[in-house]
């Protein structure tokens, strides 16, 4: 395909940009659209990927057959094979009538398929005898009915992460992936953001009345420069309320003015900072994350400490000193006063460390193996060895080393688990609220209570 075919689809569907992970992705749709290949559209929320199933379907022999969009996640798992392929009067209670499911109707047209990979396991065997055999059975019946369909399936997941944990079937997963096509998200398209964010306003000042926004050299530098988790609709809902809010203005939008409207503390999905490895990308600061920021800092500390006493047992005499040369190292551990004020009252234990206290002439010409320690506030002293049960020469580095390891494997384990029982028990159980309490999606607190055994509990 030339340039000019894919001007005029771009024209022809509104899609605005030219990056080169774009115009490929476009050519590949054109290009497999005249067949009747099942395609498998990949790519992160909000990037646009049912603007390709549409390609494909307006491009084909089916274009003058009916065309139909369904969210696999949004339907209820007890209905959705009613849904796509139909039941008979009588089959579950509330079938008053017979209804032709998705797959019936547009027989000879195109179905897309939004969010395949949340589609349940025993409707995907289903869905893979259609795409092998062309044939279904409606809910309730046991005569097989034919269909020619196209299916086009779309996803912002990584299914084969999902085959691997037995949540996709593989042989539909190849089915679906005859040809692939990846929609690159927002961050990767370079300059289409100014593109984009120009549109949108100049469409929002047509429908408002008011003067488009302008953007200074630096103001677009700081917005192509941002990652836009929530891609082509984020940046359309920025674009809106910048548009209404600075409408007065009579110059062009400034870096200071634009940063108002761009979350600074957001990160790009692979960054995200999640303890139970399921956040979702792109999420806001808030005190879960500070939480997690200071439990990850005393985990830092902590283990600095550990490997300070390794150091000293394996050395010997030597450690005196390596403790002389480490002696700020206890100060670093204790919490920070803007942390303690907002972030530890959520730890269900607060402990602040010890603060040893010495002065270096302790250090001068002393038998012992320790310095001295006074209290620091209310708390006792540290007690670093205890002669009176073990010889310190008993202690190998290799065993400090190995209980470090447990016990760091066990604390975060501990801390994991304590946080899912708090979450469920404030929301009653109740696992879909207990999930976005934690920032985490479902699946991933369901495979957590799992682990656990919360679920014995």
């Amino acid at each position: 395909m030339n340039n000019q075919e894919i001007q005029s689809i771009k024209q022809r569907f509104g899609i605005i940009g030219s990056s080169p992970g774009l115009n490929y992705a476009i050519n590949v749709a054109m290009q497999v659209a005249a067949t009747d290949l099942t395609v498998l559209i990949t790519g992160e929320s909000g990037s646009g990927k049912e603007s390709f199933s549409k390609i494909i379907h307006s491009l084909s022999s089916r274009k003058h057959g009916q065309f139909i969009a369904i969210n696999c996640g949004a339907i209820p798992e007890g209905t959705i094979d009613s849904e796509l392929f139909g039941h008979e009067k009588g089959s579950f209670t509330g079938a008053l009538d017979a209804r032709k499911g998705y797959f019936e109707t547009t027989n000879g047209g195109t179905i897309f398929l939004d969010e395949i990979g949340e589609m349940p396991i025993g409707t995907q065997a289903r869905l893979l005898r259609v795409l092998e055999n062309g044939e279904f059975i409606r809910v309730g019946s046991s005569k097989t009915q034919k269909t020619e369909v196209r299916v086009v399936a779309a996803t912002n997941a990584n299914l084969m992460d999902a085959v691997e944990k037995g949540k996709f079937r593989e042989d539909l997963y190849y089915r679906l992936n005859t040809v692939p096509i990846y929609v690159p998200p927002l961050r990767e398209r370079g300059t289409d953001i100014e593109l984009l964010f120009r549109k949108f306003t100049t469409d929002f000042a047509e429908r408002y009345r008011i003067e488009p926004l302008q953007l200074t050299e630096a103001a677009k530098r700081m917005l192509t420069s941002y990652p836009f988790p929530g891609n082509i609709r984020q940046l359309k809902n920025m674009a809106e309320q910048i548009s209404i809010l600075e409408s007065e203005r009579n110059e062009p939008i400034e870096a200071d003015v634009l940063a108002k409207y761009l979350p600074q503390n957001q990160r790009q999905p692979s960054q995200s900072l999640s303890l139970l490895g399921g956040g979702q990308a792109g999420e806001s600061f808030s005190e879960r994350d500070l939480l997690y920021k200071v439990l990850f800092d005393m985990r830092r500390d902590m283990n600095d400490l550990k490997r300070l006493v390794r150091d000293v047992l394996g050395n010997g005499h030597d450690g005196r000193q390596i403790l002389h040369n480490n002696r700020d190292l206890f100060d670093s551990i204790q919490p920070e006063a803007d942390h303690t004020a907002e972030a530890t009252r959520y730890l269900p234990a607060p402990v602040t460390p010890p603060r040893p206290d010495w002065d270096r002439n302790d250090f001068n010409g002393s038998d012992r193996s320790v310095p001295p320690v006074g209290n620091y506030g209310h708390h006792p002293p540290v007690q670093y060895f205890d002669d009176t049960d073990a010889d310190i020469n008993d202690v190998t580095v290799e065993d400090v080393a190995h209980e470090t390891e447990d016990d760091e494997s066990l604390s975060l384990e501990r801390q994991e688990k304590e946080m899912i029982q708090r979450a469920l028990r404030r929301n009653n159980n109740k696992r879909k609220y207990a999930a976005q309490a934690l920032g985490i999606s479902e699946r991933t607190l369901y495979r957590k209570i799992k682990q656990y055994e919360l679920d014995e509990e």
